[in-house]
Formats: structure tokens, sequence, C-alpha cells
């Protein structure tokens, strides 16, 4: 980004915490569900094993999450590669479509090969959605606040998935 400085003008394009406060704000929120959302599942997948699908192994009731980490490496892995091809905001919208289907596979799959696929989905969602989110918030800024929109980022998404929990309805 040569030519750049925070707080100033080349062309269209003003970086700086204070000149993109909104976008910012709204790309913490983003965070925000993207982390709230494995939070929340991480609650109550291992529920609905056990009660719903009557899972009675622990090691197979937390397999979901082998799916989720496997497939979110490899869309971390590529999400920089697919934001250089087709653009970060296509990413990251793509990464939320991703994402839509999950919850309803969670709560209507017929089987657990529903949840476990549901999670490999959310895998995908979190590896771009997320990835995207950090870059984008990083680029907004610009190099003089990276370290401030990497603790927002951080502060976000483990924040909600730490809360998440409480308030989740009780099963």
């Amino acid at each position: 980004m040569a030519g750049r400085s925070e707080g100033t003008s080349t062309g269209d394009v003003r970086l700086g915490l204070r000149e993109n406060w909104q976008q910012f704000s709204l790309l913490v929120l983003l965070n925000a569900f993207v982390g709230g959302m494995v939070g929340l599942e991480r609650t109550v997948v291992p529920l609905i094993g056990s009660q719903e699908f009557r899972i009675a192994s622990t090691t197979i009731v937390v397999s979901f999450i082998v799916s989720f980490g496997v497939v979110k490496a490899f869309a971390n892995l590529i999400s920089g590669h697919l934001a250089d091809l087709y653009g970060r905001k296509h990413l990251l919208v793509a990464g939320w479509l991703f994402g839509l289907p999950v919850p309803f596979m969670i709560g209507w799959g017929p089987t657990w090969g529903w949840v476990v696929a549901a999670n490999a989905l959310l895998g995908i969602n979190q590896g771009l959605a997320w990835s995207m989110t950090v870059i984008m918030k990083v680029d907004l800024v610009g190099p003089k606040s990276r370290g401030l929109a990497a603790a927002a980022l951080l502060s976000a998404s483990t924040s909600l998935p730490a809360t998440s929990p409480w308030v989740s309805p009780p099963s």
C-alpha cells in the first residue's frame, strides 16, 4: 500500500480508524457473529448427538469438531489466493452463503452425518468469512493501527462464543 498513509487520501481511498469507523465496526460485529455461531454450536451439538441421536461415545459425539477443523484449515489456507482472484467482499459473502444451511442441517438432519457435514460447511464459512474480515479490518485502519484491528478482532470473536452458552435456551 505504498503511497497511502493513515488519515490521508489517495484517490477515493482513505485509511484510518476515524475515517472508516463505520465499516470497521460492521466488520467487528461480523466477527462476533462468526465466533458466536461456533460458540453456540459447541454447546448445543454435543447434546444433540447424545440426546437426539443416542450416541454414547464421546469420541463420536465430538467428531463434528474434526470435520470443522480440517475444512477450516484448508479454507484459511486458500482464502488469500481466492481473495486475490475474486475480491475480498465476494469471498466474505461466499463464506456467509456456505454458513446459511448450517442451522437447518443441524436442526433437521436425519442422521449424525448431516451434523458432521454441517460442520464442514461451517468450517468453510469460518475460513472464508473470518479470514476476510480480519484482512479487511487491517486494510481499513492502515499500517499504523494494525494492532488495534487485531485486538478488536480477537475481542469480538472470542467474547461472543464465551457468552453464547449463557444466552442459548436451556435444554
